[in-house]
């Protein structure tokens, strides 16, 4: 196995997922198979408790595991499927090593940092390395691993010491560092400064770890004299000097590495060059310069809880993206905080509720995504009816698809106090309740989570016709709370209809209005499986209806045919 280690110094946020996910595209383009890991040095077993405020979006992967975002950028970048196991947290490994203490495994030994902890650390990232996650057989050829935080940093020390450790026993050739820093503009001096990131290579070198490439994130490129400095004071070879400068999408991340040879390093570094092709980035290309090209767009009201923090949606926005390139459109998102519609803010924040309405009536469609608590719920289903009464193309996922339930069964069933009991525990019409299986003791790993089935009720519904008239569709999940089964009969005579439920047929998955142009909730996260060049069929269908693209049944979500109104090239 060949090891790629991407580390980040002098500040954070400087795009270490993108740029690890980056990496693993051009080896892949090179004809390389790639796998990533995720290390975290967080106490937290996983990210599943965590405030999306504080961490962002809570990533859902295939077996369940909820995991840091930057693995959705793993999978999207590498169209890989991934494990629990590959996003490493300190509580998952200092939870192995006390129950292996616990049984006695260590033989009455003191058990200490170093080596049980370290050695628990390598022993885990040489076993899910070796998992493979692009269905084929056998491991893959390369792992990136990107390890979080910054260096200096007290919580990722072990990590590092466990990385050097690894290092040490698979030798030079199977091991490349490549550690991403930041060269600043000051703005009186106007001069690219490399002190910072000499003193972030300093102290990873202090830790035992000399960085073989460095991958500078700037504003504008790096200046031959400052690749010369950089070189000269961090021992790092001119050509290794990476320059991932801001560019318009991210999807020229990869184009930029390509063109500066990067792969050619790496590969020689790790003693591939023998077994690999040259770059293959034509899509990622194309895919690049289209976005870059496009002039029309489509407005799309996102009323959340979260809105405060993109990184909250981060997968819904990209779902979004993903469909509105297909559809050769730019996507412009309008933010609208939920709680801004409500009656309330009329009286307290008047100016924030009326440019709140104002924007949610200029959107083309309106999109409600998941979310926990009471807060921002009657913003929702003043969202969700407006939607419903004016045919607006409506998509609501996780809670936007209970929410629907509840503004339908108040608004159209006139069951006023309808409610979930997420919010109203003791309501008379309790159209959401609590799932069976789960802990109301227990937060962590305790919801309905991972990919399930779901299987179509009506092969004429529309979103059957969007999964290419499929039986069934495998999406992924996360939530605690579902549609009273109680009540389904009740509330199909509004005219709402269930065309997708579980094996059991007792869970409702998919919900329906027949006589609008596009009013679906979907218990499930589609989001999570889009891909850049295969978007998910529901973000797809919607952007298309809300752009008024006519477009053949056979054609989505699949692409476009000559014969469709807007045609890919």
């Amino acid at each position: 196995m060949k090891y790629v280690l991407v580390t980040g110094g002098v500040v954070s946020g400087l795009g270490k997922g993108v740029t690890a996910s980056s990496i693993g595209v051009v080896l892949k383009a090179c004809g390389l198979r790639v796998t990533s890991i995720k290390i975290d040095p967080y106490l937290n077993t996983d990210a599943g408790t965590m405030s999306p405020f504080e961490h962002g979006e809570v990533f859902v992967l295939d077996d369940g595991g909820e995991v840091d975002l930057d693995l959705g950028n793993y999978e999207r970048f590498l169209d890989v499927t991934l494990t629990r196991d590959n996003n490493i947290t300190t509580g998952k490994i200092y939870q192995s090593v006390l129950e292996k203490e616990r049984k006695g495994d260590y033989l009455g030994k003191t058990v200490q940092v170093v080596p049980h902890i370290t050695d628990a650390m390598k022993n885990w990232i040489e076993s899910v390395s070796v998992i493979p996650v692009d269905g084929k057989d056998g491991p893959a050829d390369v792992c990136v691993i990107e390890l979080g935080g910054t260096v200096g940093d007290i919580e990722s020390m072990p990590f590092i010491e466990a990385l050097r450790q690894l290092f040490f026993s698979v030798g030079q050739d199977n091991f490349c560092l490549i550690h991403v820093s930041l060269i600043p503009v000051l703005g009186v001096v106007g001069e690219q400064k490399t002190k910072p990131t000499q003193h972030s290579v300093r102290e990873l070198r202090a830790l035992g770890l000399t960085p073989h490439f460095l991958a500078c994130r700037s504003a504008q490129p790096l200046l031959e004299n400052t690749k010369q400095k950089l070189s000269q004071f961090c021992h790092v070879p001119v050509g290794n000097i990476l320059n991932i400068h801001d560019v318009p999408n991210i999807w020229h991340v990869p184009l930029l590495l390509r063109n500066q040879n990067a792969h050619d390093a790496i590969l020689k570094h790790l003693d591939l060059l023998s077994v690999a092709i040259p770059p293959n980035l034509q899509e990622w290309t194309k895919r690049a310069e289209t976005f870059d090209n496009l002039t029309n767009s489509v407005r799309i009201a996102m009323v959340g809880k979260y809105v405060g923090m993109t990184d909250s949606y981060l997968s819904v926005v990209k779902a979004l993206l993903h469909a509105c390139i297909a559809c050769s459109l730019k996507p412009s998102i309008d933010w609208i905080a939920a709680s801004d519609l409500e009656d309330d803010s009329a009286n307290s924040t008047p100016e924030a509720h009326a440019a709140a309405w104002k924007t949610l009536k200029n959107a083309a469609c309106v999109l409600v995504p998941g979310g926990f608590g009471d807060r921002g719920v009657k913003g929702m289903m003043l969202a969700a009816k407006y939607a419903r009464e004016n045919k607006v193309p409506y998509l609501g996922i996780c809670l936007g698809m209970q929410i629907s339930v509840i503004e339908i069964a108040r608004s159209v069933l006139g069951l006023e106090k309808a409610n979930s009991t997420e919010f109203d525990d003791k309501t008379p019409n309790p159209v959401i309740i609590f799932m069976p299986e789960g802990s109301k003791t227990h937060m962590g790993s305790t919801m309905r989570l991972g990919c399930r089935r779901t299987l179509f009720q009506n092969p004429d519904c529309i979103t059957a016709k969007l999964y290419h008239n499929s039986e069934y569709v495998d999406e992924r999940h996360r939530h605690r709370y579902e549609v009273n089964p109680e009540m389904v009969s009740i509330l199909e005579e509004s005219g709402l209809k269930f065309v997708g439920k579980d094996e059991s047929g007792k869970r409702m998955e998919i919900l329906e209005l027949p006589d609008h142009p596009f009013y679906v909730g979907v218990q499930f996260h589609p989001e999570f499986k889009s891909r850049p060049g295969r978007p998910s069929a529901l973000f797809l269908g919607k952007i298309s209806n809300s752009s008024k693209i006519t477009v053949h049944d056979k054609c989505i979500p699949w692409g476009y045919c000559d014969g469709c109104v807007l045609a890919l090239d």
